[in-house]
């Protein structure tokens, strides 16, 4: 039997964290076990639902990758879903559940009630055998207060969630249906569903919810809710997915740093953990597993986004020269922790005139410096090569004529150049900047001394 599974949202508003892992695992199971992953927008709530948090949605899962495999062609696709398909829309389908809730009424199945169709459930136990949660059982009731029917299309006609969700799994063949634990409490009507249109239920694996740091469910008016929010914050979508991975799953090595690829390779539904997973608002984690995949990251690519984040700063690196620009990009590879670190981090490279930050320039104007400076110039201004060696060995030799250590040159130096006290290594910008530009900003800082 080919896995067969679907992430289906509904189009309400920013795509959740929980969501976007929701997605992440179902997808991940059918890239390990070469099954098939389906998009369906449940978007049968028209009052609610928007054409902008479709595209939100879509938007969320191209960054991360996430591509799907089947549904309707169309025109204007556009991501990596496989042959420029779209996802499944359920306001498209909508014949389809007629005809199912039609073959329900006349098998007495379902019944009319107040201008709404209730399904009639069973009043036996229904047993789950959840992968994840184990077994659950739900016992009913015929009693009048606690009625288990449950009406599947409203007085207005529309289709209810119950309804239209296990249709249009059974419609699609899906094998598996991995979705939060939240919903377990839905699914006993779901089985009730599958078995009178004659069909097994599909496997079922509840996975743990997501939780603040207090314990409390994480709702879309929590600090890290969006998804898209870590896109804008510099994160890059390899190490979301690898966070989204380890809330709620774990190797067995416990192995923290990994790449998709590696992921897909080990990822099962038996390894899910049991209890919710605990988000970190101050992302600490994510912080680490973000440098960690910058640092590892081909140089092309690690250039091309940091050059696009420096664009979206307005600092411009079209007008300087490539080796130029290569050689202060390779200054931060294994320095940011985020890209949006890069503007203030590379900045000063693409200036012609440093702004110093005031509590520096404070400092700067220490009476011993301007001296110190001004022979570190002199002697900058004579080596033979500008290149990081020579130049250390320069500052080295200053500082040894002046019988101090080599700490309190470096830093007026560093601020004099990049106009912060914090940066690349001394000597590597300084080398990159050339021997022109250096002097001509020790100068600048000399001259407001």
């Amino acid at each position: 039997m080919k896995v067969r599974v679907r992430f289906a949202p509904s189009p309400t508003g920013f795509l959740h964290i929980g969501g976007a892992r929701t997605a992440l695992f179902n997808w991940l199971y059918a890239r390990h076990t070469g099954g098939v992953f389906i998009l369906r927008i449940e978007d049968t709530d028209v009052a609610r639902n928007t054409q902008e948090a479709v595209d939100v949605i879509l938007d969320g899962l191209r960054w991360l990758g996430l591509d799907w495999d089947e549904g309707p062609i169309t025109s204007n696709a556009t991501g990596p879903c496989k042959g420029d398909r779209g996802p499944y829309f359920q306001s498209q389908r909508k014949d389809l559940y007629q005809r199912r809730v039609e073959a329900l009424l006349s098998r007495g199945l379902a019944y009319e009630a107040d201008g709404a169709v209730k399904f009639k459930m069973t009043r036996e136990p229904v047993t789950i055998e959840d992968v994840v949660v184990g077994k659950v059982v739900r016992h009913l009731t015929d009693r009048e207060e606690q009625d288990p029917d449950f009406v599947i299309v409203r007085s207005d006609g529309e289709p209810v969630f119950h309804l239209v969700n296990v249709i249009d799994d059974l419609e699609m063949g899906v094998t598996h249906v991995i979705r939060g634990e939240d919903h377990l409490s839905n699914t006993a009507k779901h089985i009730a569903l599958f078995r009178a249109f004659g069909v097994e239920p599909p496997a079922y694996a509840h996975i743990p919810l997501i939780l603040n740091g207090d314990g409390s469910k994480m709702s879309k008016r929590d600090q890290g809710a969006s998804l898209m929010s870590y896109r804008d914050d510099g994160y890059l979508p390899e190490a979301v997915l690898n966070y989204l991975c380890l809330l709620g799953w774990s190797t067995k090595d416990n192995q923290d740093v990994l790449t998709i690829p590696e992921v897909v390779d080990r990822f099962d539904l038996p390894q899910i953990l049991r209890h919710n997973a605990k988000f970190d608002p101050k992302r600490e984690k994510l912080d680490w597993l973000n440098y960690e995949h910058l640092r590892r990251a081909d140089t092309d690519r690690f250039n091309e986004l940091v050059v696009r984040t420096l664009e979206k700063a307005g600092i411009h690196t079209q007008a300087w020269d490539l080796d130029f620009v290569k050689g202060a990009l390779a200054t931060a590879k294994d320095k940011l922790k985020k890209l949006n670190d890069a503007p203030g981090y590379l900045g000063f490279y693409f200036q012609e005139n440093v702004d110093i930050d005031p509590a520096e320039e404070l400092k700067l104007r220490a009476p011993e410096n301007k001296p110190r400076l001004q022979q570190l110039r002199d002697s900058f201004a004579s080596v033979a090569s500008f290149d990081a060696a020579t130049l250390e060995q320069s500052l080295k030799g200053v500082a040894t004529t002046l019988g101090i250590k080599a700490g309190p040159l470096v830093h007026p130096v560093r601020v004099a150049v990049t106009g912060k006290a914090s940066g690349p290594s001394l000597y590597h910008l300084m080398e990159i900047l050339g021997r022109e530009r250096v002097l001509r900003r020790i100068d600048t800082a000399l001259a407001k001394m």
